[in-house]
């Protein structure tokens, strides 16, 4: 096997690695938790357990911000932990291929080739692929050859909307809508019906639950700080409350789906209308999401079956077969 070679999809709310190596892929929060303004105290899902809870002198924070890279520094500083964990400390020169969205600036993209680059990482060499199509290769689409294919990527704070042809994005758009938006809207009702305040984790965790307790008819248990007497109490809340609270995100992914339909080429809208819109991403599970977008745009949903890793999957196909090596490329101006 040729040298080692990792995949990078940079989400806002998780980061996800695909290691040639041993063909595994590592799926964290891409989170980082610095003590006293600069010393690093935990990363990934360590951090996502003290997030809420730590003491003032402890700062978590995200790194990525609505899809691309706010804080450089952090980022390079949580790249390299990961990629010495999953190289054992013994960091060895790689090649990277990173996924980028396609509807950001030049220079948010080039960020994301500069952030291997200054990670101290001993990239060989650093290619970037467009997100979509890693995420249509990840969902067994052979998109070179594959005419007007409609992906809908669900993340933590964006969701991108491309409709792919022959290897390339025909059109794409990137709305700051994803599961952080649902998870506030859960607490926002929560509050608003309840008069109860819950921290972000416990909105995650109804969001996440909501189809198995509708099947089992049970309620949503949360606990949390009560606005009246200050002191925490465990509630209740109705599925349907949490369902009706999501419901104006998903019309607004549902509208934005359809504008891009609206602008399509017609014979790539025959194609489309044949296959159906491709549902992936870390928030496409949400409960109804699936249905609701079937029944607002008229087409059948194909949900993926691991939505959170597929652009992941998508890069390790990229890396292990020459067929769709030609997606990737590298940035003007940065070594190859």
């Amino acid at each position: 096997m040729a040298n080692s070679a990792f995949g990078i999809d940079l989400g806002t709310g998780n980061i996800k690695i695909y290691n040639r190596a041993d063909n595994s892929i590592l799926n964290e929060k891409n989170m980082i938790a610095i003590e006293n303004k600069n010393v690093l105290f935990a990363y990934g899902d360590d951090a996502f357990e003290m997030y809420e809870k730590a003491p003032s002198n402890i700062h978590i924070t995200y790194p990525v911000n609505n899809g691309v890279i706010a804080d450089i520094k952090n980022m390079q500083t949580l790249l390299k932990c990961f990629i010495n964990e999953l190289s054992k400390g013994n960091a060895k020169g790689a090649d990277y291929y990173i996924a980028v969205p396609t509807d950001v600036t030049e220079v948010e993209k080039r960020a994301f080739s500069d952030l291997v680059k200054g990670s101290n990482v001993k990239a060989k060499k650093i290619m970037v692929v467009e997100k979509a199509i890693a995420d249509g290769l990840g969902l067994d689409i052979d998109v070179k050859n594959a005419q007007g294919v409609l992906v809908v990527n669900i993340g933590f704070d964006t969701t991108e909307i491309s409709i792919l042809s022959l290897g390339g994005i025909v059109l794409s758009k990137l709305i700051k809508i994803g599961g952080r938006k649902f998870d506030e809207s859960i607490k926002n009702v929560i509050r608003k019906e309840y008069n109860l305040i819950i921290g972000g984790k416990t909105a995650e965790k109804v969001k996440v639950n909501l189809k198995e307790l509708e099947t089992e008819e049970r309620g949503s248990v949360v606990y949390g700080r009560d606005i009246i007497t200050g002191l925490p109490v465990e509630r209740e809340i109705p599925t349907n409350l949490v369902d009706h609270a999501l419901r104006e995100h998903f019309d607004i992914i549902i509208d934005n789906i359809k504008v891009i339909l609206e602008r399509t080429p017609p014979e790539l809208a025959a194609d489309i209308y044949r296959q159906g819109v491709y549902l992936t991403g870390g928030s496409a599970q949400t409960n109804h999401l699936d249905e609701l977008i079937s029944k607002g745009t008229g087409l059948r949903v194909n949900l993926s079956e691991n939505p959170a890793e597929s652009v992941a999957s998508g890069l390790a196909k990229v890396i292990g077969d020459e067929k769709f090596r030609s997606v990737a490329y590298a940035m003007h101006g940065m070594s190859n």
